[in-house]
């Protein structure tokens, strides 16, 4: 599990983003001071820094993590839009994000700077009695180690639902997402999909606790 030290002292922003990050798999340690961050910059993979902190302000925590770590990238962020801000932060920061921002945007920024720096792996998902790795990908039963082996569709109908958790997502979105063509009214193919991958990966198919089928709306997994 990819691990991010987070840097933010307005709580608002650092809980809903903390609790973003963490529904995307991602492990976050949240401080509201730079104070600390030398103290978890050597278990962090990488670093999400707000320029504005009490005491110390990112720049100067920032230039310090680096030369502490030079293999972890750092991530700024900040309201100031000036260039003479991002240029400063770009002296010792792999990349700078204004607010307000998206947080598909940070994911995806981290994402990059993960790849960049060789640090992207690892971040296997559990569910249930399922230990997922959406890197290679596999599914394998926890404890076991058995893999479930899947079909290229059930594979990517299980991914799909992994990269929108705890969201209700419908059988349009999935068949449009899985198979890039538009949803004909009365299609049945993700509804037989669905079962069959149900049959691989709940414990119990007729009781699913992994794909919940929500009445009416589509279907959920939680993480």
């Amino acid at each position: 599990m990819t691990r991010v030290l987070y840097i933010e002292d307005d709580l608002e922003i650092g809980r809903w983003t903390k609790e973003d990050l963490e529904q995307r798999g991602f492990q976050v340690t949240w401080l509201t001071s730079g104070d600390e961050a030398a103290a978890h910059i050597r278990e962090a993979d990488i670093v999400i820094l707000d320029v504005m902190l009490p005491g110390l302000d990112g720049f100067t925590v920032g230039q310090r993590l680096k030369r502490e770590e030079p293999q972890v990238p750092i991530l700024m962020l900040s309201a100031r839009t000036s260039v003479d801000d991002k240029l400063q932060g770009l002296q010792f920061a792999d990349d700078y994000l204004t607010k307000p921002f998206h947080p598909e945007e940070l994911a995806a920024r981290l994402m990059v700077l993960l790849r960049r720096f060789g640090r992207e792996g690892g971040q296997e998902i559990v569910l249930g009695h399922l230990r997922i790795d959406p890197d290679k990908p596999t599914v394998t039963v926890t404890g076991s180690g058995e893999e479930v082996l899947l079909t290229a569709k059930q594979l990517q109908i299980l991914l799909y639902f992994l990269k929108h958790p705890n969201q209700i997502v419908t059988k349009e979105q999935i068949y449009e997402a899985v198979w890039g063509e538009p949803f004909m009214e009365g299609d049945k193919t993700v509804l037989v999909h669905i079962r069959y991958l149900r049959e691989k990966i709940e414990l119990d198919p007729s009781a699913p606790t992994i794909i919940e089928t929500i009445r009416g709306l589509g279907y959920r997994v939680k993480q």
